[in-house]
């Protein structure tokens, strides 16, 4: 598909988006998550010529006007949405499917130094709510969201909607899971999990106490 085309489809999605949109001339003049994916897809198409600096030019420009930081390695499929797009962040290795929607505040990053394919992959019609990060190379499944806040550090299936920190799969094809649904797709709560095990050593050493307490009693007792 030709550039121009695809600026026409980044346009028409607009409207299929967001109720406020009134006409092409606002929408090309006044929308910064628009005015970022174009911008992007110029810088990409240098990237993959290997004009790296003028790549990361037209990219930083870009964050300084719209507020949206796009590394010209991401890889964006058609009809990608940006609504409200301030402070949203995309890594180098991200891989974004079509007709992908995310909201302010996003972020997909890296989760340290590492080396190759180290961002999100979203697959198709996947969304991510403002303020979540999603984080190292996972993958967003088909149809899948992820609500508002949260963080996801694992794999989410397709039709699948995830929330929490971590995130955690609390709907899959229409059905709400279960606590052991939970525990199947394997997603930890290392907060969770640090608190019970502080639970179980308090009750513990109150038992402790408590049986030193009723010995030193039946010995004063006995006395």
């Amino acid at each position: 598909m030709g550039l121009f085309k695809m600026f026409k489809e980044d346009v028409d999605v607009v409207f299929d988006q967001d109720p406020a949109a009134r006409t092409y001339f606002e929408v090309i003049l006044t929308y910064s998550g628009l005015h970022a994916i174009w911008a992007h897809r110029v810088a990409h198409a240098c990237y993959k010529r290997k004009f790296f600096f003028i790549a990361r030019v037209i990219s930083q420009i870009s964050r300084f006007f719209t507020g949206i930081e796009i590394h010209p390695g991401a890889t964006i499929g058609r009809r990608f949405f940006i609504d409200h797009g301030m402070g949203v962040v995309i890594g180098e290795t991200c891989e974004i499917g079509d007709n992908v929607t995310i909201f302010q505040g996003v972020t997909l990053g890296g989760t340290g130094k590492e080396k190759g394919k180290r961002h999100p992959t979203l697959l198709d019609n996947s969304l991510v709510a403002t303020g979540a990060k999603v984080l190292g190379s996972i993958t967003i499944g088909e149809n899948s969201k992820v609500g508002a806040g949260s963080v996801v550090l694992k794999d989410v299936p397709d039709n699948s909607t995830v929330v929490g920190i971590p995130g955690r799969v609390v709907i899959q094809d229409g059905k709400k899971l279960r606590k052991k649904d939970l525990d199947h797709h394997k997603l930890p709560d290392p907060v969770y999990d640090r608190l019970k095990t502080m639970e179980e050593e308090i009750m513990r050493l109150r038992q402790q106490i408590d049986d030193s307490e009723g010995a030193i009693y039946d010995g004063h007792k006995n006395l």
